[in-house]
Order: structure tokens, then sequence, then C-alpha cells
């Protein structure tokens, strides 16, 4: 009985360690609701435009199946989301131009890859051409909605977003050990943040609030302040640069070559552009009894674009992956998930490292939440890459960029 009874605990352990996916999401709601109040009673500062451009995740994979359809209100959009019954994703305008219906609110995706409206049952190709009105024998070409850019990678839906209704000028590339099922999907968490969208990536440009923040122990309490702490080192914040094809070949720099074989380049000199990325690395140490270090990390978080980052985590047990998204819900609400990947022999190891990231993340939206965005910052010189990074974050904006208080005079949100 004894022995059936261990097989039991031990089967149950294992299955919840290799097995067990995380999902962490917390308090969203109350979040949502007490937003507009916690904003009413602070000082926003002098902030840059609320939506960026580039590309934004809506919604993750898993959340929208074959033939279903979502309507995700984002970036001062609202879109419809749908999955035809070939698996292809297309975004458009949620309302119909026709009398105003949400078609992600009841709309139905039919077996041709169309979205039918819910009301008068008009149906729009995922080009947002409408391609059927029952009750008219011809559809003027002018009936349309607007389509928008969209991709699926790395287990995430994006859309493109762009003020002054740009193409795409950069897309967002598969991991390999992702899209090769190499390293398996761990779990995910999801917050919901009132700040503005540039706050939250400048934390990887802020070096110097990282021992303050992050190094108390997260079972350290005033009985036993020395239990544990971490330790964060050898910070580094630096641009990517622009390379041409031929630099690429020549470079000794296998990971380089990786990374950008799948650009597209038709001249060997053509310029490949990555002045949408930014690098940040440091190691992290769990020190126990003021000496030991029991868990060490090699990190690498490249920023891609402005809502996009691709954390990992190099460990003595093998390597992790945390994807960052960060999508403005409204001008000064941000959502925030990060998905984890790990192989899959080190899954019980890879849950602790993402339980122990959600509650140091939570020590950073504690103060989001609450602070005012400074303009001009007093910094000393060792605060110098935070002036950099929000040089190189300006790129993402252009003239025609929503401004808060424009937004706030014409729109009750």
């Amino acid at each position: 009985m004894i022995e059936w009874c261990v097989i039991l605990v031990v089967s149950i352990i294992c299955w919840f360690g290799f097995f067990w996916k995380i999902n962490y999401v917390k308090g969203l709601k109350n979040n949502l609701d007490s937003g507009g109040v916690r904003l009413r009673n602070r000082k926003i500062g002098e902030i840059p435009p609320v939506y960026p451009n580039g590309w934004f995740c809506l919604l993750e994979s898993s959340q929208l199946k074959k033939g279903q359809v979502k309507h995700v209100a984002a970036l001062g959009e609202n879109f419809a989301v749908f999955r035809t019954k070939e698996g292809n994703v297309n975004i458009i305008d949620a309302y119909c131009p026709h009398l105003g219906a949400n078609m992600a609110e009841g709309g139905r995706v039919l077996d041709d890859g169309c979205l039918e409206c819910p009301f008068h049952n008009w149906t729009f190709r995922g080009d947002g051409q409408c391609q059927n009105i029952p009750y008219t024998k011809i559809v003027p070409p002018t009936m349309k909605t607007k389509s928008w850019k969209c991709c699926e990678v790395n287990q995430l839906i994006f859309v493109w977003y762009h003020a002054e209704s740009i193409d795409p000028e950069w897309y967002i590339e598969p991991v390999l050990q992702i899209s090769k099922d190499k390293w398996q999907y761990q779990g995910r968490n999801e917050f919901l943040i009132n700040s503005h969208i540039q706050e939250i990536p400048e934390n990887g440009a802020d070096w110097a609030h990282l021992n303050p923040v992050h190094g108390r122990g997260m079972f350290a309490n005033e009985m036993l302040p020395n239990l544990s702490h971490h330790l964060w080192s050898a910070a580094s914040w630096t641009l990517k640069q622009s390379l041409n094809n031929s630099e690429i070949h020549n470079s000794s720099d296998n990971n380089c070559k990786d990374k950008l074989t799948n650009e597209k380049t038709e001249e060997n000199d053509e310029i490949i552009n990555n002045k949408h990325r930014a690098s940040v690395k440091l190691q992290h140490d769990l020190i126990v009894g003021g000496k030991f270090s029991i868990i060490h990390l090699d990190i690498e978080a490249e920023q891609i674009g402005p809502g996009y980052v691709e954390l990992n985590l190099n460990s003595a047990l093998g390597p992790m992956c945390i994807l960052q998204t960060v999508t403005p819900i409204k001008p000064l609400l941000q959502r925030v998930t990060h998905t984890f990947f790990a192989p899959l022999i080190i899954s019980p190891y890879a849950k602790i490292v993402f339980i122990a990231e959600c509650y140091m993340f939570e020590r950073d939206i504690a103060i989001w939440n609450h602070k005012k965005f400074q303009k001009n910052p007093c910094l000393v010189r060792e605060d110098r890459r935070i002036s950099e990074y929000r040089r190189w974050y300006s790129q993402f904006y252009s003239p025609s960029s929503p401004k808060y208080n424009d937004l706030i005079k014409s729109l009750d949100w």
C-alpha cells in the first residue's frame, strides 16, 4: 500500500513538473475597473504619442480556433480577428461598413473563408472586400472594409499598426526551436498595467533599478532578511546595426548568420534593416546564505520593435525562452503577456524559473501603476543608456501618431 502511495505521489509530481501549463493571470478585472480612478488621482507627465508604429500581439494562437472570430479592441481600433477553416488568420475592421454591426460579435466564419456579418449576412474576405450581399445580384467594388496586415509567428498573432498607413518595414522572425517544436510550451502570464507603453521595455536600459527592485529574495522577510537575495550583474544595452548581405555571409558569427539568413535580399550589397532591434545582456545569481549561488542565468533580451521582446535564458540545465508582448488596450493601459518555452527534459526547473519571473514582474508593475513619466529626467552618467534607449525608441513615432491629449478630448475612454 505504501509503495502504491509513493508511486502515485511521484506520478502526480512528474505530471505537474513536465506537463502542467502555467496560466498566471492575476487581477485583470480589478486593474481594468480601477484604472480610470488611478489615472484621475495621478500626474501623468508629458508623455510621447500613445500608439507607436510596429507589430503588436492581439491574441495567442491557441486562443483562436479554426472557424472562430474574436473581437479585440486595441491601439484605438476595433479588430475582427478570424481564422478560416484552412487555418489562415485574417484581421479586418470589426464594424461592418453597411450599418455598423460588430462582425466579431455574433458573426461567423464561412467555409469559403469569408466573415459573415450577423446583421444582414453580408460577407467579407480577408482582404476586406465584400464578397456577397444576399439581397442584391451585384456587389459594388466600393463595398469593402479595412484589412490589416497580420502575421502568425511563435504561436502569437500580430497586427501591423502604422499611423501613416505604411506597409510593414520589418517582420518578426520565427524562433526555430519553437516553430520546429524542439522546445515545449510551459505556460503564460498576463497583466494589465496603467502606464505608457514606452515605460515597460525601458526597464531593459535601466540597470540601476535591478538590485533595489529585484534584489530581495522571494521568501525573504524581516525575520530572515539574509535568507536569499538576487544578484544582477554584467549588464549591457546595445543597438543592432544594419548589415549588408555580403557582411553577413563573410561574418564568423554563426548566430548572426542564423538570425539573418531568412531575410529577403536581392543583391549582396542590399542593406538588411536591423534598426528596430536592441539587445540587453546581464547575469543573474540567486544567492543563499549570503554567499552561495544556487541558480545562475545568462540572460539576453532582444527587443524587436516597440512591443515585443525575446528573452533568452541560459542555465546550467539548458536554455529557456520567454516571449514578452506589450499591447496598448487604451492610451495608458497596456496588456502584457509572457509565454514561456523550454526543452521538455528541464520542464520542472523551467516552471520554477517562470513562477519566479511572474513574481519579479509584479514588483515592476507596482511601480509602473503609480509613477509619472519624466520627459526630461535628472540622469547621472551611469544612467546614459536610458537616454540612448529613448532616442532609439523614438523611431517608432511618426507625425500622425496619436497624442494622449487629442484622444481624451475626442473619446470618453
